[in-house]
């Protein structure tokens, strides 16, 4: 899709599996199964989708997917699957390689959304998968993300994003900022401390990416917070404020993780918010 002078696309990247009931907190298996159907170990599929944003200049990922350097034991507690989908296969639908992004801004340095940000070399080192780019995170959130809360340390393999800052490839960005012109950066805190939302906007159509403020389409209505939320009464009060914004000026949602659907429009009916048209955004 085109806003501004800006063409935007889904990248695929891969399938993973987590819990239901850590993927929808207080919410009753017996309705979000409904949606997102769990397997015989409890687990929900879901999306490792990534945005891509092209101009003649800049080539800019929001995110970069699990990544594949991962051990088997790893793969089968998250049923990380790329039999279909893959990061480099994706790139190269869009006529792209590794080497030609310019720009990849993590919203948050969770192994699902960071753990592509770095591979291993033919010598076994960890290097920057994108050997040409800068990478954007918050200083705030990088702090946290090197000294995580027992409650979340889990969420962060720090082997995965330390290697960028040592290698002066990662920027830490303080607070909300316009990226680019028409490209803005704003925070949320309720899923982890300053995440990076990225807001693409000609004043005309917007885009916004929650990130894992909302991860799916299942996750709009407002009580469906993740129990992986670390102040789910902050991401309550995030998604009231977004959704609002959302219906009054028909902004597009992105979902890192939906299965089904890489974005739709928000839509307010008698009881409350829920997932309006979809838009398909993956390449073609």
């Amino acid at each position: 899709m085109l806003i501004g002078k800006y063409t935007l696309f889904a990248l695929e990247t891969g399938r993973f599996y987590l819990d239901g009931g850590a993927m929808f907190g207080v919410i009753p298996k017996a309705l979000w199964n409904r949606t997102n159907p769990a397997d015989d170990r409890n687990r929900i599929e879901l999306a490792l989708r990534t945005l891509l944003i092209r101009n003649d200049k800049r080539c800019i990922m929001v995110d970069t997917g699990i990544g594949e350097n991962w051990d088997s034991k790893f793969s089968d507690i998250y049923g990380v699957d790329h039999s279909t989908y893959s990061l480099e296969r994706s790139l190269l639908g869009a006529g792209l390689s590794f080497g030609d992004v310019t720009d990849v801004i993590i919203t948050h340095l969770h192994f699902d959304h960071a753990g592509g940000a770095t591979h291993r070399n033919e010598r076994g080192e960890i290097v920057p998968a994108f050997p040409n780019a800068t990478y954007y995170i918050q200083k705030k959130h990088y702090e946290w993300a090197v000294n995580p809360s027992e409650k979340d340390q889990a969420s962060f393999m720090s082997e995965k994003y330390v290697p960028l800052y040592e290698e002066g490839k990662l920027r830490l960005l303080e607070g909300e900022v316009e990226f680019m012109p028409g490209i803005r950066i704003r925070l949320s805190d309720g899923h982890t401390v300053a995440q990076q939302n990225v807001l693409v906007t000609d004043g005309t159509k917007t885009l916004f990416h929650p990130g894992d403020m909302i991860p799916t389409s299942s996750h709009i209505p407002l009580p469906f917070i993740m129990g992986y939320d670390n102040f789910p009464l902050i991401t309550l009060e995030e998604k009231k404020s977004l959704l609002r914004r959302a219906v009054e000026g028909g902004w597009l949602l992105f979902f890192e993780h939906d299965p089904k659907h890489a974005a739709t429009y928000v839509e307010k009916t008698e009881k409350g918010y829920r997932a309006g048209k979809p838009v398909d955004m993956n390449l073609r």
